[in-house]
């Protein structure tokens, strides 16, 4: 899955082909990526995927989920001049890219590192780039919520638009989904998250509800149905994150790992 999504994205870049082949000749050179801002580095699969592809060799002095400070150098790539210079944007875009979502992850896991709470991601992701950027939120520290439609029953405001008995719909829905399916329903209110608890659901989600609610959620869990698990939603930021993992939660999910990430400042430059 890696080399086929590497190849595309090499392609996209390519074309028909680099103008500069047609220009210059090839030798051997090695070419250093160098971090120009500090960070938590993440894309080590891919970049080792695009060496492969195209014959280059590469050495990492940095591995997934490893930090770096401005200024180190984060690895070498040797090989053909004319391939070096084919992959070095491609190269750059993902490790930048993803770099730039693990590093931003780690600042929330580190604010939840003396919990038991899951921090997890949501399917916010860019088309197409779900798996690099859920690989790069694991890299940060962080977990991945559903992949997709197929991973899990996730009962939204505008699927219960249209579900008139909670109840009735998830018991009808168990007989017909996988047994380890779980079945998780989106909640807006303290009241909204009593019926879920009454209808059978798994999860629970509190979306965009104050830690100062969610409290009386997790009570009312806690007392009474101490099997199904609950989570935060909805916007969480770095400021508030605190607040949302005392209130009693399981889990909290914010897409903000993923789109509000800035990439990380790399460059490639040339030995020699």
């Amino acid at each position: 899955m890696i080399h086929s999504f590497v190849k595309e994205v090499l392609s996209e870049d390519i074309g028909r082909g680099d103008l500069f082949e047609r220009v210059a000749e090839d030798r051997e050179v090695s070419a250093k990526f160098l971090a120009k801002e500090s960070g938590i580095f993440s894309g080590e699969s891919y970049l080792r995927a695009l060496c492969e592809i195209t014959h280059l060799s590469l050495e990492l002095y940095k591995k997934d989920s490893e930090g770096f400070e401005r200024g180190e150098i984060l690895g070498k790539i040797s090989g053909s001049y004319l391939q070096v210079l084919k992959i070095e944007r491609t190269a750059l875009n993902m490790l930048q890219h993803s770099s730039g979502i693990a590093t931003h992850t780690s600042k929330y896991a580190k604010k939840l590192q003396n919990t038991s709470l899951k921090l997890l991601d949501t399917r916010k992701t860019r088309p197409l780039l779900r798996a690099f950027e859920k690989y790069s939120v694991q890299n940060g520290g962080g977990q991945n919520h559903r992949f997709g439609l197929d991973d899990a029953l996730m009962l939204k405001d505008t699927h219960l638009a249209h579900i008139y008995d909670l109840k009735a719909f998830i018991s009808q829905a168990r007989s017909k989904l996988p047994f380890t399916c779980r079945i998780e329903v989106e909640c807006e209110s303290v009241e909204a998250c009593e019926r879920a608890f009454e209808s059978g659901a798994d999860i629970v989600m509190c979306d965009n509800m104050s830690p100062l609610l969610i409290s009386e959620v997790v009570k009312i869990r806690n007392a009474k149905y101490p099997h199904i698990l609950l989570e935060a939603s909805g916007n969480i930021t770095l400021d508030n994150l605190t607040q949302y993992a005392q209130s009693g939660v399981d889990a909290i999910s914010s897409g903000s790992l993923i789109h509000q990430a800035t990439w990380i400042d790399i460059s490639l430059k040339m030995e020699g």
